[in-house]
């Protein structure tokens, strides 16, 4: 017989800021590592945006880490997460393959608005299934923050389209064996 914790109910606050911790650190390690990557193969503007994304990340889980407080957050172990996708939701997943070190901005940004999608629906789940009525709450309120995270990328994702649509082409684009 499944326990609660086998099925990927949060049983509690306490367990959904666990979560949300990991969500964001996880997020904030995955910007950070692209931001390397892009800085490495020159793609400075891709780097610096990753680099943005890497802050508001370590900024949401320092705000999640001062929601928490004082309250007693279990140790989970990797693999006993409750999450459908084998990495944290806002982490790296399958379509990591797609990241180019020649990737344009606006690739950059749909690969961030992906993963806000998966963080929110990851919340709007909780905030439906979670045994404590507090933790719904919380989860809720978290899905609404993702929520406005993901009209954010919606914006600056228009922008930069506008702005791609205006650019010249590349005169000197990379060589890429056939």
């Amino acid at each position: 017989m499944k326990t609660s914790m086998q099925a990927g109910v949060v049983e509690s606050v306490g367990e959904l800021l666990a979560h949300a911790l990991e969500l964001e650190y996880a997020s904030q390690a995955h910007y950070e590592q692209l931001a390397d990557s892009m800085a490495v193969h020159h793609n400075t503007a891709v780097a610096e945006l990753f680099s943005r994304l890497a802050v508001l990340s370590g900024e949401h889980a320092a705000t999640v880490a001062a929601r928490a407080g004082d309250t007693a957050l279990p140790r989970i172990p990797p693999w006993e997460f409750k999450w459908e996708c084998p990495h944290a939701p806002e982490g790296a997943d399958c379509l990591d393959p797609a990241v180019s070190y020649g990737m344009s901005t606006v690739q950059a940004i749909e690969l961030a608005l992906h993963n806000e999608r998966r963080g929110h629906a990851y919340y709007s789940q909780v905030a439906t299934s979670a045994s404590a009525p507090e933790a719904r709450g919380l989860a809720a309120e978290m899905a609404a923050e993702e929520a406005e995270h993901i009209l954010m990328l919606e914006q600056m994702l228009t922008e930069e389209r506008r702005a791609y649509r205006d650019a010249p082409d590349d005169l000197d684009p990379p060589h890429t064996p056939a």
